[in-house]
């Protein structure tokens, strides 16, 4: 066999193989069903307390138990004998002064506690 007949050969054989391996991902002839994801319900921060700047906070509950500063956000805590209460401020854009973005109350023994109890026990 000359070495163009040899060429010839492989090359048929090659398509040969090939026709017999089939597409390298098969592809569905329907596509699956859409499954709908849960939907997180997520508590409204409803209190009079968001939108406040921590200089209004501190005019409430006076001086903050800590006052903790991290990145672009700072929190400050008030803790009295009933819950304890965690206030977070960031700012609403970029220059803006920070604001109460999120607040969260707990009981001394860690249980959630609702936020404007836990506030109104605070308050001076």
């Amino acid at each position: 066999m000359t070495k163009n007949g040899q060429l010839a050969a492989i090359a048929g054989l090659a398509l040969t193989l090939g026709a017999c391996a089939g597409p390298a991902i098969p592809r569905p002839s329907t596509p699956p069903p859409v499954t709908q994801q849960p939907t997180v319900v997520r508590p409204v921060q409803n209190n009079a307390l968001i939108g406040n700047s921590a200089d209004a906070i501190g005019r409430m509950f006076g001086k903050p138990r800590l006052d903790v500063t991290e990145g672009a956000g700072r929190k400050l805590q008030f803790a009295g004998s009933n819950c304890t209460l965690d206030i977070y401020f960031y700012a609403p854009r970029a220059g803006a002064n920070p604001v109460a973005t999120h607040v969260d109350a707990r009981t001394p023994d860690g249980r959630n506690a609702e936020v404007n109890s836990c506030a109104q026990s605070l308050q001076r």
